[in-house]
């Protein structure tokens, strides 16, 4: 008599075949989905940092003053102060805020937080942008003594002359940092 089917032998080693392949799809989604994550934050600062530049040439619509760069009181007035920014690039891929619900003028909901300190290493800037804290780090700086000392421009009437953004890398969990051009 003719044996059809297949033995238990031959049911594990597909199994275990498909488990593998499994795994190792799993592992590719996830790898992808970082990388997806990193690429989009890239994106995001280099919207922003392209959006001060114009700022800076160009000035604000309030105002006619060119050749500076806003201060840390553009958290919160993004969108306002620089008017040509897609509001999705203001907000982390991991940010669980909707960006489709973002509308001009800001809602308020950004990831661009102000620096607390004109520290200007990834490793010194406070706030530290993290797996806890995926947020885009603004730092602008204005200088008093011919560029020997920076310090961290808070004020609206401040000289801005330089900015910095940091912000999360996830996939080697570290802080990269965007310059200004204009420095």
């Amino acid at each position: 008599m003719k044996r059809r089917g297949f033995t238990i032998i031959e049911l594990i080693i597909v199994i275990a075949i498909m488990g593998i392949l499994l795994v190792l799809a799993v592992v590719n989604l996830r790898s992808t989905q970082i990388n997806a994550r990193d690429e989009q934050r890239k994106a995001n600062v280099d919207a922003i940092a392209q959006n001060l530049e114009v700022y800076y040439r160009s000035g604000s619509a309030a105002s006619t003053i060119v050749g500076r760069y806003p201060s840390t009181g553009i958290t919160g007035q993004e969108t306002t102060i620089l008017p040509e920014i897609d509001p999705k690039s203001l907000i982390s891929p991991s940010s669980t805020t909707d960006p489709n619900t973002l509308v001009a003028p800001s809602t308020g909901v950004s990831s661009l937080v102000a620096a607390t300190n004109a520290t200007q290493t990834t490793a010194g800037v406070t706030p530290q942008p993290s797996s806890s804290n995926d947020v885009y780090i603004y730092q602008p700086l204005k200088t008093t003594d011919a560029g020997a000392t920076w310090t961290l421009c808070t004020g609206g009437t401040d000289e801005c002359r330089k900015f910095n953004i940091y912000y999360w890398h996830e996939i080697d969990n570290t802080v990269l940092m965007v310059q200004s051009k204009n420095q």
